[in-house]
């Protein structure tokens, strides 16, 4: 049998090429060999965004298009919603008993976000709700019930990982060994820097280029892309490895011409502004394909209401089943 591998994206806003490198395309090379369920994490994405459910609804039909559109296949994957399996919901309720709120106020990846809030929105410790703090054990709850074993994730994630392994072992040391930990797969690509030369790449931080972006803003967006700040004239030498345009070209050009970017640029015989036009030639390039599956799906909405109602089928399935082994353990199977 096929191991189960379980993943999922929020559905706050369109896909991006950090997105794209930091995760789909290592999805695509999984999609093959496994029994693959992909999250449209729509519960999770109310947890901070509560206040506009338009907003999650609208991106749940978005983003499983960005999905589609970079070539991953409902053959093999099943697409499914986090809110139409209330096994789901069900099992965080169990789980909440399994851990301490000093624990999650530990975990790294939820400090890292709270801060991030902090930085953006102004919040201080008493706006965070008990959603948001406790969206690692709604995740575990996620992984579980579908006897996830392998989860692709990048190296911010593994708290949350290890997290879900902590209320397993605990699960299982109180009602016996029912659940299986999960084992994280990490993405060979490392997370996608933003334009302005922020080590992450976020819809909120101003800095994506977003795979449905149209030419005239790809273009638009490049062209206000952080270089070497020490280059002041065109035939001054630069410093390649500190310019996010020199950083994109490595994502999406050829390896011959990405070599000529380089010795071009710190021999001072190329300008920033001609190295941007080049780059804007070759996103565009790289983006055509995926903005050419987009059409498709958005020319056939039917299909895409299908896709998700076949994935959900599936997933209700598998949760049904788990969930009665999970109640059994419990000593709640009435």
């Amino acid at each position: 049998m096929k191991k189960t591998i379980l993943t999922g994206l929020r559905p706050t806003g369109n896909l991006h090429l950090g997105h794209l490198f930091g995760a789909c395309q290592n999805y695509l090379k999984l999609q093959d060999d496994y029994d693959f369920y992909l999250e449209i994490a729509d519960v999770q994405a109310l947890t901070d965004n509560f206040d506009q459910p338009k907003k999650v609804r609208i991106n749940v039909n978005e983003i499983t298009m960005d999905l589609l559109a970079v070539g991953l296949d409902p053959k093999k994957v099943n697409f499914f919603i986090q809110s139409q399996i209330k096994e789901i919901a069900e099992l965080t309720v169990f789980y909440s008993n399994l851990v301490t709120i000093a624990r999650l106020e530990r975990n790294p990846t939820v400090k890292a976000e709270i801060a991030q809030k902090k930085d953006l929105f102004g919040h201080n410790g008493e706006s965070i709700t008990y959603g948001f703090l406790g969206y690692p054990v709604s995740q575990a709850a996620d992984i579980t019930t579908f006897d996830g074993e392998l989860i692709p994730v990048g190296e911010d994630q593994l708290p949350l990982i290890e997290q879900c392994r902590e209320i397993v072992r605990k699960f299982n040391s109180i009602y016996g060994d029912t659940l299986k930990e999960p084992q994280p797969i990490l993405s060979e690509t490392t997370r996608i820097k933003g334009l302005d030369g922020n080590e992450k790449m976020g819809k909120s931080l101003g800095n994506a280029i977003f795979l449905i972006d149209d030419e005239e803003t790809v273009q638009k967006k490049i062209m206000g892309a952080v270089t070497d700040p020490h280059k002041i004239r065109k035939d001054d030498p630069a410093n390649p490895d500190i310019c996010m345009v020199y950083y994109y070209h490595k994502l999406v050009n050829s390896k011959e011409n990405i070599q000529k970017v380089c010795t071009e640029c710190k021999s001072g015989t190329r300008g920033c502004v001609g190295c941007k036009r080049e780059l804007i030639e070759k996103m565009n390039e790289f983006l055509a394909p995926i903005k050419e599956r987009r059409k498709y799906y958005e020319e056939h909405p039917k299909e895409v209401e299908e896709i998700l109602k076949n994935g959900t089928k599936k997933a209700q399935e598998k949760a049904t089943e788990q969930m009665e082994k999970i109640k059994k353990a419990m000593m709640i199977d009435y």
